[in-house]
């Protein structure tokens, strides 16, 4: 369906317009607030108009310039899908605050002058330890989705993993980016399905399948059932709901030409480690777990010969348990013991977000959100804006704490705030 992007706009400015923080002449006032208004230490000096919107990528400070751009490009719905956590979004907060949790420690007179932010993953060295989380139906946010996102991802050497709800396949995104991707697998029902999509994806030269584990049951996304009301477009010719899933799956390039009859979920509920076992024989790619949150699951993915995790709520879309993933990876660090490589997602923001993780033991950092901001807010350069404040931002902080290489980063770098 066509993205009414004027439309959602003109309803997005009409919302904030009715805010009364913008309403606020404290807030509103040129030249500052009038006297005896009481405003929070720190005061927020940035612009609060909406006519104060980043009007194009370059524009952009930090990667949140682009949320309220983006929200007023998508159809409300198609923002709702991306935005949600789950009931109480208690773990989309989480991820947030969680990184207020731990401190860094900065270190001195140390030669910063040159920054290495390389990083070895499965055998692949990238420049950076900023990879692109893997997020489905993309041209739900900009009409070139998967691939304008790839275009970014190769400006910035980026590792990109590609979602199984892609719009577009895997072969042309893989030649969009110019580089092998990994895959990211949603292994539903039935064991034909997953094992087509992984070796289409190896085929395709991917080198490691992300097998998401933390979608086992149903989720109640309240932010996008809100939002779904406002969205006056027809979306049936997308969204076929009374003809099943099945109907709806087959509009995904990765499904295309599967006999997806009778799949009831995108991942199963019955999943077990013995289907790693079966994906080991299925596939040469590298195997990557992503959904990891217990110290347990850790040390067994580890004994099975995973070789490597991802720490991962799905960004709070998942369950709402109220734990952040950087709160997490500590105990699963340690429980680890260097047997595999370990990353993390959810909530990731600024620079400061990515050394902390790194500092923990973490490997790499996935961010998702924030480039689907950027992607909705002006598409391919607004990915690229993101990624590159995010380079930047990581580069400063290294220089902050004293770290010229990746490896400078160590546990002795943070500490958990009291």
């Amino acid at each position: 369906m066509a993205l009414d992007r004027s439309a959602s706009r003109r309803q997005f400015l009409k919302y904030l317009s009715a805010s009364p923080l913008l309403a606020s002449p404290a807030a509103l006032a040129g030249d500052g607030p009038a006297a005896g208004v009481k405003l929070n230490d720190p005061i927020m000096w940035a612009p609060l108009r909406t006519e104060d919107l980043v009007k194009s990528a370059k524009d952009a400070i930090n990667v949140f310039d682009f949320e309220p751009v983006c929200r007023a490009n998508v159809p409300p719905a198609h923002f709702g899908y991306m935005a949600s956590g789950i009931d109480d979004e208690v773990t989309l907060r989480a991820n947030r605050e969680g990184f207020l949790k731990f401190q860094l420690r900065p270190r001195r007179l140390v030669d910063v002058s040159k920054i290495d932010m390389s990083v070895d993953l499965l055998g692949t060295t990238y420049p950076t330890p900023i990879i692109v989380a893997p997020i489905g139906g993309q041209q739900s946010f900009h009409p070139d989705g998967e691939i304008a996102v790839a275009k970014a991802a190769k400006a910035g050497n980026h590792l990109q993993i590609l979602s199984t709800s892609t719009n577009t396949g895997v072969e042309e995104v893989s030649e969009a980016r110019g580089a092998p991707l990994w895959y990211q697998l949603y292994a539903t029902n039935k064991w034909e399905v997953a094992k087509a999509m992984v070796q289409r994806a190896e085929n395709a030269g991917c080198r490691a399948v992300a097998v998401t584990v933390d979608r086992s049951g149903g989720r109640n996304q309240e932010t996008l059932f809100r939002l779904i009301p406002t969205d006056t477009r027809d979306c049936s010719g997308c969204h076929q709901r009374s003809s099943g899933l099945a109907a709806t799956l087959t509009r995904r390039a990765m499904y295309k030409d599967l006999d997806v009859a009778g799949l009831i979920n995108t991942q199963s509920s019955a999943m077990t480690w013995d289907f790693l076992k079966r994906l080991r024989d299925a596939t040469r790619m590298k195997i990557v777990i992503k959904g990891i949150l217990a110290h347990e699951d850790a040390v067994l993915a580890a004994d099975a010969g995973i070789d490597a995790i991802i720490v991962s709520n799905h960004g709070a879309r998942s369950e709402d348990s109220g734990r952040s993933t950087i709160d997490a990876l500590p105990e699963i660090v340690e429980a680890v013991r260097g047997r595999m490589p370990i990353l993390v997602d959810s909530g990731f923001r600024r620079g400061t977000d990515i050394v902390k993780a790194l500092c923990l033991g973490a490997r790499a950092v996935c961010v998702g959100r924030p480039y689907i901001w950027g992607l909705g807010a002006f598409g391919q350069p607004g990915v690229e804006r993101v990624l590159e404040l995010l380079r930047l931002e990581l580069y400063a902080a290294m220089q902050q704490v004293g770290a010229p290489s990746i490896k400078h980063l160590v546990p002795n770098m943070v500490r958990r705030a009291t």
